[in-house]
């Protein structure tokens, strides 16, 4: 464990974050209209904290999808094109 609490090597999934308040007030993500745009990353790939792992897309508005952790991403949960909604898992990393 380091400090902080992050247990390493624990599996995780890297989520669907709440979207600013800008994007509720348009009514595209409340509209259940995120798709995923892009994948960055591939399963077996190191990723460092905050680096984009995943873009997802409302209208013509793109969103960078951040993983919290440093670590190594074990699978990949989605496709381009898929949609998603707040909470909807995208990937699973396994800390370091």
């Amino acid at each position: 464990m380091r400090s902080g609490g992050t247990v390493v090597g624990a599996i995780v999934d890297v989520v669907v974050p709440g979207m600013p308040d800008c994007w509720e007030s348009c009514g595209n993500c409340a509209a259940d209209a995120l798709e995923v745009a892009e994948i960055l990353v591939a399963p077996g790939q190191r990723v460092e904290a905050w680096e984009p792992v995943v873009v997802l897309e409302a209208e013509k508005t793109a969103y960078d999808i951040p993983t919290p952790d440093p670590g190594v991403v074990r699978e990949i949960l989605v496709r381009p094109g898929e949609r998603v909604t707040v909470g909807a898992p995208l990937l699973r990393l396994e800390r370091d």
